[in-house]
């Protein structure tokens, strides 16, 4: 009997540090986190055995008022494969054309002047940036933020045992807010990548990062829930944790207790701007396909379901503000609702219509929207996958094929500038001066090709590219690559002929 009252004691102190840590969990927001704090708990520790199935076992139980799970392994190992990303935007000399009013107001009358454009050099201002990324590689492959990287000039990078390299972009997803980039080294300490499907909420996590440039620090919390969207980024499917998250975190790892990547953290949800209590990553479920993607095709492959829609919930609330009388009637309240279906898409193929509601892809439950982008994110077109969806509270299922943004099912690999068939050559001073034009990028050893079709002759200088001035070859490869990437895939092109003509051009990307 006495030995009876002893279990029931250990487990009633066990239960108590448990619920006062999933409090802690819950209610702490403004500072750091005091992982298990037990306020007048003993310290102690357990290594007691009971054979009776009936009563808890516990087993090697180490517990402390001020940690009950041993995150060190776990910090180490992050803080290997973080690495502090610099960042340098502008800093460079442009030329640019000016009017100037008094010679323009002034000229006629005093006999000199004709009002037209001069040209003077400004030196645009540095601006220096910085934030994290994670080593996922041995090779020098590091994963971070496209918010991070996408505006950069130049990209430093700086290990945890200080060494420090040049990175290269490698690509660039903005629709996942994510990027890709390279240092030249071998034998890195990368990181191992878990499964962020297999995290439950309520598990304890680190986030790892540079923030406020104090580099290698770590906080930790628990995962506060999953597929969060927050309309941030095209797709989306954010893992929340109260591990606190702060500028210069962005691209860092979230990891999991073994020290397994499981997110990439990429913003904090603040109306300060500081940390005030949750923050939110990419589970490394989207993050897998995206640096994929980029290494194997230079782009990231989007796999189109051809639809329009909704968290099912979010639209029966919307009804119900509009009409106090709707009553929802599809047999759930979890799904996504189909707003609309694409004509000749791949849902319209399958046989989807609007007024459906999914509810799993490939047998992974779907329960709201940035949860089915999730799941949509893993695919690319051409691949199939088995949709099941509730129609008149009826469920049924069928096999969707996947297209492209172009409804086809092929996937794209980006092609490089020359692709074009031509190469490209900024233009010197003395073009400047002879041309009368602030920049541009001249057309130099055109061959037969996209350009050459469209019309535009060798030594034709571009100015402009879908609207983006053109003053450096590195101009012309962004507006191509996003060409490339847009649902038009068209290269607007305008400028002019040496001789001074004007001239625009449209030149048809993708298949000859």
């Amino acid at each position: 009997m006495i030995m009876k009252q002893t279990k029931k004691r250990l487990y009633g102190t066990l239960a108590a540090i448990a619920f006062f840590s999933g409090v802690t969990g819950a209610f702490t927001f403004s500072v750091a986190r005091n992982i298990g704090a037990t306020r007048g708990a003993e310290n102690a520790v357990y290594e007691t055995e009971y054979a009776d199935p009936n009563l808890m076992t516990v087993s090697n139980i180490k517990s402390t008022p001020s940690q009950p799970v041993d995150l060190t392994v776990a910090a180490e190992k992050g803080c290997a494969s973080v690495v502090y990303i610099k960042v340098i935007i502008g800093g460079e000399t442009k030329t640019i054309e000016y009017r100037d009013p008094f010679e323009e107001f002034f000229g006629d009358f005093f006999g000199h002047g004709n009002g037209s454009t001069q040209r003077r050099q400004v030196q645009t201002p540095k601006q220096e940036a910085a934030g994290s990324g994670v080593i996922i590689s041995k090779d020098g492959y590091i994963v971070t933020n496209n918010h991070v990287v996408a505006s950069a000039n130049k990209v430093s990078v700086k290990l945890n045992d200080n060494r420090e390299y040049d990175a290269e972009i490698i690509g660039t997803d903005p629709s996942t807010d994510l990027a890709l980039i390279k240092i030249d080294g071998n034998d890195l300490p990368a990181i191992t990548i878990g499964n962020s499907d297999d995290l439950k909420v309520g598990e304890w996590v680190l986030a790892v990062g540079n923030p406020f440039n104090l580099t290698s620090t770590v906080t930790a919390g628990i995962v506060s829930a999953k597929g969060r969207g927050l309309g941030a980024n095209g797709v989306e499917s954010f893992i929340q944790t109260d591990a606190a998250i702060n500028k210069g975190n962005s691209g860092g790892a979230l990891v999991n207790a073994r020290g397994e990547l499981v997110g990439i953290n990429a913003m904090l949800y603040s109306e300060t701007g500081s940390y005030s209590g949750y923050g939110f990553a990419i589970p490394v479920s989207i993050m897998k396909k995206v640096v994929t993607d980029i290494k194997e095709y230079g782009t990231v492959q989007r796999a189109l379901l051809g639809i329009k829609g909704t968290t099912l919930i979010d639209y029966i609330d919307n009804k119900k503000r509009s009409d106090d009388k709707y009553k929802a009637d599809f047999g759930t309240n979890d799904g996504v609702y189909v707003a609309e279906v694409v004509e000749d898409g791949a849902a319209a193929e399958a046989g989807l219509k609007e007024g459906d509601v999914i509810i799993s892809v490939s047998g992974k439950k779907v329960t709201k929207m940035s949860e089915l982008q999730e799941a949509l994110s893993k695919y690319r077109p051409g691949d199939k996958a088995n949709v099941v969806y509730l129609r008149d509270k009826k469920e049924k299922s069928t096999t969707i094929t996947f297209r492209n943004s172009k409804g086809t099912t092929k996937v794209s690999k980006a092609e490089k500038l020359s692709s074009l068939g031509a190469e490209f050559k900024e233009i010197t001073d003395n073009d400047k001066k002879a041309l009368n034009v602030a920049f541009g990028v001249k057309v130099t050893n055109l061959k037969a090709g996209k350009l050459k079709s469209a019309g535009i002759s060798n030594g034709f200088i571009i100015r402009k590219c879908n609207g983006l001035n053109i003053k450096t070859v590195k101009d012309m490869e962004k507006a191509f690559k996003a060409a490339q990437e847009s649902e038009e895939q068209t290269l607007y092109i305008w400028g002019q002929t040496p001789a001074g003509v004007q001239a625009s051009y449209a030149v048809q990307l993708g298949e000859d």
